[in-house]
């Protein structure tokens, strides 16, 4: 694990590097939607974008914990409400699903409206219908992010998915690739512990740069 470590400098350095793998003059000449899943997915994307004229947007999602343990996350729920949930945790702490669904339509009031109307202008989620989508994160734990983001995409009937992602586990690479067409990754992680541990910087997301990086990319 420790030759892992601080092996990516930034966000920026990590999309530098991606799109070195990723098929720019494709993503160009199909204009590719360009879709973060995080904060963090949005300002790597931006730089995947560079000057180009794709759309770049952002799926909101929330996660949700289990009951009196806030570090555990057992489900995920996205801004048209597809869920996506972990079944063995689940099932392992004997949660119940009318609390899975009454807490993730309590995140969907709550939060991921707010953020609609926050850094959205209130505008929802556009059609990716015949469309071809790179979903971005800088990194990916449990890969729900991912699987939320599908969930809700793949349901719209997209011309192609891909996925760009700088750090990655082994078993959640092998898990989505059977849902996208491609994955673009620069590490594939046996013993995965968290994001930040491969960055060298990874600063927080303001909300002033999310507002800002969605405005210049309406």
């Amino acid at each position: 694990m420790r030759r892992y470590k601080n092996f990516i400098v930034d966000r920026e350095d990590a999309a530098q590097k991606l799109k070195e793998i990723i098929p720019m003059a494709r993503l160009k000449e199909e204009s590719w939607d360009i879709i973060a899943v995080s904060n963090g997915g949005l300002a790597i994307g931006a730089s995947i974008k560079g000057k180009l004229k794709n759309p770049l947007n952002i799926l909101f999602l929330e996660a949700i914990y289990a009951p009196n343990n806030d570090e555990c996350e057992v489900a995920r729920v996205s801004e048209s409400e597809e869920l996506v949930i972990n079944e063995r945790l689940v099932n392992s702490f004997e949660i119940k699903y009318d609390y899975i669904y009454g807490e993730a339509h309590r995140k969907h009031e709550e939060k991921i409206l707010s953020s609609i109307y926050k850094y959205r202008k209130g505008h929802p989620f556009p059609s990716m219908k015949d469309r071809v989508v790179l979903l971005v994160d800088e990194g990916s734990e449990s890969g729900s992010k991912f699987m939320t983001a599908l969930k809700t995409i793949l349901v719209q009937e997209p011309k192609a998915v891909y996925i760009a992602v700088p750090v990655i586990p082994s078993d959640i690479l092998e898990e989505l690739e059977s849902f996208v067409d491609d994955i673009f990754f620069l590490h594939e992680i046996d013993d995965y512990v968290e994001t930040s541990l491969y960055y060298k910087e990874l600063e927080k997301i303001e909300d002033e740069t999310i507002e800002k990086l969605l405005e210049e990319n309406k």
